[in-house]
Formats: structure tokens, C-alpha cells, sequence
């Protein structure tokens, strides 16, 4: 006995709608995760609910990753060309701290939303990690950003060093 075929169309009863959205959303993260494995590709799955709500998946490193490529794709640009361009890269960063501000304000939206009573752990815990991954994404930019610095200042003083020597 097959399936039976459901007409396509907007589930009004909102119990239902929702138990459907997540039985659906969990099957098509798993759909994700077996074309990842099975093809060896990247994937990157974002969905928002009608409320706001992000979820996300991501089979490489990094969904922002995926996204870049994306775009650099879409632009018309080869990801070699992006790498060795710095001033793309520095744009690429300040878009990088874009994207993690619109993340913060999309928590923050979901805090501060009456209905926050209303969200399950689950999602809680959604975007606790969210946050968390940002920050570390962040933090490692800022060690990043810090050691080239330091490196860069190492070799001022051993030029201020050289010419001192030399005077």
C-alpha cells in the first residue's frame, strides 16, 4: 500500500503546522547530511520560520564558508581571486562581522520576543551554540589579527634595531 498524496497547500490548524515544519525540517537536514556523505559534497541548509526562527546545517567547516563561495560564484569571481585579493578580504571580513550582527540581533530578537516563554529547550539550545560558535569565530579573528600585528611590530623593532646598530 502506497503513500497517500497530500495537496500542497498552507496547514491551518497551527498544532499540526508546526508538528509537520519540524518532522519535515529534521528530514530534509537528514536528506542533507546523507547527499554530503554519500556525494562528498558541501552543503549548507538555512531555514527561518515564519517568526524568525534560524535553523541551519552545514557539512563543511563553516556555513559562512559555503556562502562566500556562493557568492563569489554568483559574482562571477574564482575563490583564488578573492584569496589574493586583500582589500576583498578585508571586505570580506567587515561582511563576516555583518553577518554575525545580524545573527546576534536575530537572538536578541528572539530574547527579547514576548513569546520567549514559548520557545523549547531545544531551540534554546539552537541558538546558545549559535552564539557560542560566533564567538569563537570571532575570538580566533581577534588572535588572528593580533599575532599578525605582533609579528608585524616584531619586525619594526628589529629594523629600528638594525639602524640603531648601524648609527
Amino acid at each position: 500500500m502506497g503513500r497517500k498524496k497530500i495537496e500542497l497547500k498552507r496547514i491551518e490548524d497551527m498544532c499540526n503546522r508546526h508538528v509537520t515544519f519540524c518532522k519535515r525540517r529534521s528530514g530534509l537536514i537528514k536528506k542533507a547530511r546523507e547527499l554530503s556523505v554519500l556525494c562528498d559534497v558541501e552543503v549548507g541548509l538555512v531555514i527561518f520560520t515564519n517568526r524568525g526562527r534560524l535553523y541551519e546545517f552545514c557539512s563543511g567547516d563553516s556555513l559562512l564558508n559555503i556562502i562566500k563561495r556562493y557568492q563569489s560564484h554568483f559574482e562571477g569571481r574564482s575563490e583564488s581571486q578573492n584569496e589574493v585579493d586583500t582589500k576583498e578580504n578585508e571586505e570580506s571580513d567587515e561582511t563576516l562581522m555583518v553577518s554575525f550582527g545580524k545573527l546576534l540581533q536575530t537572538i536578541q530578537s528572539h530574547v527579547e520576543e514576548p513569546d520567549f516563554k514559548k520557545l523549547n529547550v531545544n531551540d534554546m539550545v539552537h541558538l546558545e551554540n549559535q552564539l557560542e560558535a560566533s564567538l569563537d569565530k570571532i575570538k580566533s579573528q581577534r588572535v588572528e589579527a593580533m599575532m599578525e600585528n605582533s609579528s608585524w611590530i616584531d619586525k619594526m623593532d628589529m629594523a629600528i634595531a638594525m639602524v640603531d646598530s648601524q648609527l
